[in-house]
């Protein structure tokens, strides 16, 4: 398996913030929701996926240390990117080679 397979594979979150992000999927629009989540609209798939991933571990961080930083609208909003992207990554970037 890749990269990107990997890593999607081992996120295991609360399913709350699952069932949340999974429905807001049907509200993405990637021109809109990636320039507010990462300061630019046109990155690539591969791109935006990496650097969602980033994200989203660095707020997953935030919210098991219970820290009062933690957005759970921001994080919801990352997974609801992060799972939309990833549906629009390449076949042979999703599964094994």
């Amino acid at each position: 398996m890749n990269e990107f397979s990997n890593m999607l594979d081992t996120v295991r979150r609360p399913r709350i913030l699952i069932r949340a992000a999974r429905a807001g999927v049907a509200e993405y629009r990637r021109s809109r929701d990636l320039k507010r989540l990462l300061k630019s609209a046109g990155p690539s798939t591969q791109s935006a996926v990496s650097s969602l991933l980033a994200e989203e571990f660095r707020l997953e961080a935030i919210r098991v240390a219970g820290e009062a930083t933690y957005s759970v609208q921001r994080h919801v909003a990352v997974l609801t990117a992060l799972i939309a992207e990833a549906r629009n990554l390449p076949v042979e970037t999703r599964m094994a080679a």
